[in-house]
């Protein structure tokens, strides 16, 4: 079968023909990357949130094995997934992010192997080996359970999330009290806290929200411009744009109307932001980094005395949660909350005892009330 030298990320395209080169498996290495990273842009997918990512795992992998591509065998991959989780390292990788790790690798080592695109052969001619898959059915993680989460996530009580306000609001006190700089961004973290769980957001939702995302609800319009949020940066589907949904308000969280108006109107002018179009914005009158959103999360759970496992998607699963205590519809929560399924609405739930009682309770009434009936 030819070389495959007309589709995009073949090796007749990334090497150049009748040149020697000083470290020739180098060369190579970074002619495979260039490649994988044409054939992965054809297919539309994002650059900084999966095609970087997956360069740089191929890259650790390299490093780990000390050695290259057409080089490794499957029992390199399983000693880099399993050093990966090994339980002396700090923060040893979750179940979820080594079947990532094994299926980006996965798909790296079946763009090489694939004969269209001529690396086999070409590894063939200069290193006499070829690469293989080095991840199969038989050695990758399977996929049995809906949720593979860590077991300490979950969705806050509504007491705990009390205490977490509580305490974003009392920094912003403390702040004030001592005279300290930053009583500023203590207000914006307050506010985006509080956003984030009163429209169940996730972290990138929130960092991308401009102040032409604040929206009115013709049928609610006493909430003004904050009747509704509309996301624009919602979790993508492979090869797709951000998924965009527009939150609405609901009666139950309709506290956030004073939150943002407050935020809007007094706080966020201070800053200085001048045309910019952010929500949230920095003292540097930039638009808030990612980090920032998870530092602000991090010091206010510290502040609560909130367990180390909750992090800020932990306001997204109470969102939902609440939502299915306050009773609205399976359909409803789905579509504010972004989710295609109903099954993985689910997974985010988890009602609280009071809830599965009074809906217990419901049913007996409900069955007595038959019962009586019949007699």
């Amino acid at each position: 079968m030819a070389s495959g030298g007309d589709v995009a990320g073949a090796a007749g395209l990334e090497l150049a023909a009748d040149v020697v080169h000083l470290d020739p498996e180098s060369a190579v290495l970074e002619a495979m990357l260039r490649g994988w990273v044409r054939q992965q842009h054809t297919r539309f997918l994002n650059e900084e949130g999966t095609i970087k990512p997956r360069v740089l795992l191929v890259r650790r992998l390299v490093a780990f094995t000390n050695q290259y591509p057409w080089q490794w065998s499957p029992a390199d991959g399983e000693a880099f997934i399993a050093h990966l989780r090994s339980p002396s390292r700090r923060r040893p990788i979750a179940m979820s992010t080594g079947r990532g790790y094994e299926t980006a690798l996965a798909l790296f080592m079946g763009y090489l192997t694939d004969r269209r695109y001529g690396w086999l052969e070409q590894c063939l001619d200069r290193f006499g080996r070829a690469p293989e898959q080095i991840f199969h059915e038989d050695n990758r993680v399977a996929h049995v359970a809906e949720y593979e989460g860590r077991p300490g996530r979950r969705p806050l009580t509504y007491d705990e999330v009390q205490a977490l306000f509580d305490a974003v609001d009392g920094r912003v006190e403390q702040v004030r009290t001592r005279g300290r700089k930053g009583a500023l961004t203590a207000m914006r973290d307050a506010a985006l806290l509080k956003t984030v769980y009163a429209f169940g957001l996730r972290r990138n939702e929130a960092r991308g929200l401009d102040l032409a995302d604040l929206r009115r609800n013709p049928k609610a319009p006493q909430y003004g411009r904050c009747g509704a949020v509309f996301v624009r940066f919602g979790k993508a589907s492979k090869g797709s744009p951000p998924k965009r949904r527009t939150v609405l308000t609901v009666p139950e969280m309709d506290w956030i109307t004073g939150v943002l108006g407050h935020w809007l109107h007094e706080v966020r002018p201070m800053f200085s932001p001048g045309s910019l179009a952010a929500l949230w914005v920095t003292e540097r009158a930039g638009r808030i980094s990612l980090r920032g959103i998870n530092d602000a999360f991090e010091q206010a759970r510290a502040a609560a005395g909130l367990p180390d496992e909750l992090d800020l998607h932990s306001l997204r699963h109470s969102y939902v949660t609440h939502l299915v205590e306050f009773d609205y519809p399976e359909r409803f929560v789905s579509e504010q909350v972004g989710h295609s399924y109903a099954s993985t609405t689910a997974i985010y739930t988890g009602v609280s005892d009071e809830y599965r009682n009074r809906l217990l309770q419901r049913a007996l009434l409900h069955r007595h009330a038959d019962l009586w009936d019949k007699t």
